[in-house]
């Protein structure tokens, strides 16, 4: 006889008097594995957090563990973000911190982290080496915290929870920022943990799944509702097309034929390569993909070219027609890119509300700004209506479904309509729709004579304007081809 590994009664979560899960039951029998899909703020992250005692709630949680099984008796929960601090308990880092040598000891690294996680759970560390391994992280051992990736601190979180394997796994958005070969690898992993014994929950509208899962549903309305497939799960709607403001269908501003241009470009930490040789040249117009591996080098990359690398200063870096370190000061190229990345996502200011998010973007700055002139105000006020977020404007940026996060903040890279936009994964975390919809605006925007420097992992989830492509691995370039 089968038993319910978990049994929910009238769970009710609620925010500002609105109830987001509304008597809420569900039960998960044993040998069940489920995926929750569906559209954004429907509670599916609350529901995760209510389960493991995260999230304020009513209502009946019970656990039914089996008590011959090998694996732990608990519910581990992995949240869509990890949260780190420094060696002093403190969460308050910058963006730019995590190119800065300076703070080379202000947090644990990866291998410091997993020991004490292995020392607070009982875990022997040489049960963790064949996880590291399989999603390709045991080369970051000895790299601290805040230096690593978005995709690289989903492979920590990822990690420590398989190495836990606990009887009750839920993941929220397991796929974040992972490349391909360590997607495959961890749907592999999915598949034997399952089979011994762990029952999964994830949070994803995914539908590249492990073979484990055998059930799906989604939140409506406060109450669950299952579904045959992951296709199945509901949909925002459509985008309905509308004219860019006129400020942005003008060609942006620009001084030079050459965007970038790096010769030679290296960068290392120590004994540490992580850019080696780097030639690469963006003509004025060009829209280029960037891809590689998790730790390949990409975000140093571009935090070369958006002026927050150090290590900048002493490379032959060209940037619209200047060299680097010629005269100009790290705003005079802030000026002309517009940039968007998870690990900014990460750092923005949580007390900034949709306005101060995009009103920000006039001064480069995360989440602060000063008083915005007349002229930027309708500027401000004709992009929210473009992308739908008048209705939200006081609302604080965080409140929001992930999506309608990610348009504020492509709002904010575009307030100046500037001449290079680099977007690096800027649709990590959200659904075949949402990356359909904030595509559709880049190729929009494209249109109009920006100059792209794009990154994402999986080709059928790209802007169509898409030119060229480079390839990096273990810091160099590897392969550079026009599409």
């Amino acid at each position: 006889m089968n038993l319910n590994v978990l049994n929910i009664e009238n769970l009710t979560v609620q925010y500002s008097n609105k109830a987001v899960l509304d008597n809420f039951s569900w039960a998960i029998i044993q040998g069940e594995n489920w995926v929750i899909g569906g559209k954004s703020g429907t509670g599916k992250t609350s529901l995760a957090k209510a389960i493991v005692g995260e999230e304020k709630a009513t209502g009946e949680i019970t656990f039914h563990f089996d008590e011959h099984s090998a694996c732990p008796p608990r519910a581990y929960y992995v949240s869509n973000w990890y949260q780190f601090t420094n060696l002093e308990g403190d969460r308050n880092f910058y963006y730019q911190q995590r190119y800065n040598k300076f703070q080379k000891n202000d947090t644990l690294t990866v291998y410091a982290d997993l020991l004490h996680f292995g020392r607070k759970n009982n875990l022997r560390y040489a049960d963790a080496e064949p996880i590291l391994y399989a999603l390709g992280f045991e080369n970051c051992k000895d790299t601290q915290l805040i230096e690593l990736s978005s995709g690289e601190h989903k492979k920590l979180q990822l990690v420590q929870a398989l190495w836990l394997n606990p009887q009750l796994l839920i993941i929220d958005e397991p796929f974040t920022g992972l490349d391909k070969q360590s997607r495959a690898n961890l749907l592999d992993i999915f598949n034997e943990v399952t089979r011994k014994g762990t029952t999964l929950i994830l949070i994803t509208n995914d539908t590249q799944l492990p073979s484990c899962i055998n059930r799906f549903a989604e939140i409506k309305d406060g109450q669950l509702h299952v579904v045959e497939q992951a296709n199945d799960f509901s949909k925002d709607a459509i985008r309905e097309k509308k004219p860019l403001p006129y400020f942005l269908q003008k060609e942006p501003e620009s001084t030079s034929q050459t965007m970038v241009e790096l010769k030679n470009v290296s960068v290392r930490y120590g004994d540490k390569v992580v850019l080696k040789n780097i030639n690469w040249r963006v003509k004025a117009g060009e829209k280029w993909l960037l891809q590689g591996p998790n730790g390949s080098g990409k975000s140093t990359l571009l935090s070369l070219l958006n002026g927050d690398h150090p290590q900048a200063y002493a490379a032959d870096i060209w940037l619209f027609g200047a060299k680097r370190g010629s005269g100009e000061s790290i705003w005079d190229i802030k000026e002309k890119v517009g940039i968007i990345s998870p690990e900014m996502h990460w750092y923005f200011d949580r007390n900034a509300t949709v306005w101060h998010t995009v009103a920000s973007g006039f001064y480069d700055s995360i989440g602060w700004f000063m008083d915005v002139k007349y002229e930027e105000k309708k500027r401000m006020e004709q992009l929210l209506d473009f992308f739908d977020l008048l209705p939200y404007k006081n609302q604080l940026l965080h409140t929001l479904p992930l999506g309608k996060q990610r348009l504020a903040l492509l709002a904010r890279t575009i307030i100046k309509n500037p001449p290079l936009l680099i977007l690096d994964e800027p649709c990590q975390g959200l659904d075949i729709a949402q990356t359909t919809h904030f595509n559709a605006v880049v190729d929009e925007l494209c249109a109009h004579g920006n100059t792209l420097i794009y990154v994402g992992h999986y080709e059928s989830q790209l802007p169509s304007c898409i030119e060229h492509k480079l390839i990096l691995e273990k810091g160099e370039v590897v392969e550079e081809v026009t599409i």
